[in-house]
């Protein structure tokens, strides 16, 4: 996001050495994650797709929550966090109906900043919106997806937190 024409780019990443080959599995969703197993709620885990947001640790992390889930309080605590999740990666399931917890979001675009540790963050993509591989082939469309913006990724097109270590920021100054 070193473009001077922000949000339109202005082809910068051709001069600075931007790194934008995908190297993500185009695995569906469930073929990736992981179910943690709690007595009213299930978790999905999707590890490689945690963009670090750390939306899933307040009130104790969404895993311990769902693993109480019996309480009512732990229950609803899961169920919100594991929704605030950004990437996706959480998803929150009803046991007794086998459906998800997922907020209706429109289809919407955003751009992630984290000022708690200062540093430019993912570009949030939510409603379901489609997403093309450079190969022409279809990423599954999700409600909730974070894309990276800084180059370091493993995991391209998606964010897996390398913003952090790499201490990228868009040169938005509230930040520094």
């Amino acid at each position: 996001m070193k473009s001077q024409n922000k949000p339109y780019c202005d082809t910068t990443h051709t001069k600075i050495g931007f790194n934008g080959e995908e190297t993500a599995d185009k695995k569906q969703y469930e073929d990736q994650a992981e179910i943690i197993h709690g007595p009213k709620l299930d978790l999905t885990d999707a590890k490689k797709l945690c963009s670090h947001a750390r939306f899933c640790q307040p009130f104790g992390d969404t895993w311990h929550n769902v693993e109480k889930s019996d309480d009512l309080n732990a229950r609803k605590i899961a169920i919100k966090t594991s929704c605030n999740c950004p990437s996706g990666r959480l998803i929150a399931w009803d046991k007794k109906t086998k459906k998800p917890y997922e907020k209706k979001f429109k289809p919407s675009i955003e751009i992630i900043e984290d000022p708690q540790i200062k540093v430019s963050g993912p570009i949030w993509l939510k409603g379901g919106i489609e997403l093309e591989s450079s190969d022409g082939s279809k990423y599954e469309s999700r409600n909730r997806m974070t894309l990276c913006r800084c180059g370091k990724s493993n995991n391209k097109p998606f964010c897996d937190g390398s913003h952090i270590n790499a201490k990228f920021n868009d040169g938005d100054e509230s930040l520094i």
